[in-house]
């Protein structure tokens, strides 16, 4: 049966989540220019077009690396080969040169294992690599997510209702109701969006320690959303 054509429906396209920030980093400079949000979006657009780019990346295999395993497979066999050459098989075959049937056996035995842990590492090493510099990226992602929730920390709408005095050292709250609801689902928004991120090396990796490493990322994402979202709804409740 053939597929409809266009879009798939099923994996996460980085294009749209990069347009997304984009569109997000936007909005929020208008509605708050010059203020802290404001450069907080503008930093999610740019770690989304890094993030579009680094899954890509990641995708692809590292092409040095594997010309470097092959050419450590041929030299393997080379010397293998060289061991094998020099070896004498008429005495081995006539039973009359033990001690060249035993030196056979340990070399081969030697050189089987050396050739073995050199694959093993080699094999390996590429998915090290990119364990390593996903693991970095969503640590990066998980700092921003906290930053934006340092952002809505303040931003309490139990305010609006007026109420206690004033202290030298509380937090300026001018925002009208509309503007706090907005305020807070930016936030909800871009730590919406940095959990896509996080998704994004998850959909492009099969090692199972970035997608749990990618998954912490979305619940710690979720879990913060969650609260502002809680916040949000207060504001609607107020309103009624």
């Amino acid at each position: 049966m053939k597929r409809p054509s266009g879009p798939d429906y099923r994996t996460l396209s980085a294009d749209e989540i990069v347009k997304t920030a984009v569109r997000l980093a936007d909005r929020i400079h208008e509605r708050f220019p010059g203020t802290g949000l404001a450069g907080a979006g503008r930093q999610l657009r740019m770690t989304a077009e890094d993030t579009a780019r680094r899954a890509r990346a990641l995708s692809r295999p590292y092409i040095g690396l594997r010309t470097l395993l092959a050419l450590f497979c041929l030299g393997g066999l080379g010397v293998l080969a060289a061991v094998l050459k020099d070896v004498d098989w008429r005495g081995i075959f006539e039973q009359t040169n033990e001690v060249a049937l035993t030196a056979l056996l340990e070399s081969s035995v030697n050189l089987v294992l050396l050739m073995a842990a050199g694959l093993w590492f080699l094999l390996t090493l590429e998915e090290r690599w990119k364990r390593s510099r996903t693991q970095a990226a969503l640590h990066e992602l998980r700092s921003f997510a906290h930053v934006v929730d340092m952002h809505q920390l303040t931003k309490d709408p139990t305010t609006l209702l007026g109420g206690g005095p004033r202290t030298p050292s509380s937090p300026e709250r001018r925002m009208s109701r509309f503007e706090l609801t907005r305020y807070l689902e930016y936030c909800a928004e871009m730590l919406a969006l940095t959990g896509k991120l996080s998704a994004l090396y998850a959909g492009e990796s099969r090692d199972h320690i970035v997608v749990a490493a990618a998954s912490d990322v979305e619940n710690l994402c979720t879990d913060l959303g969650r609260k502002i979202w809680q916040k949000i709804t207060i504001l609607g409740d107020l309103q009624e």
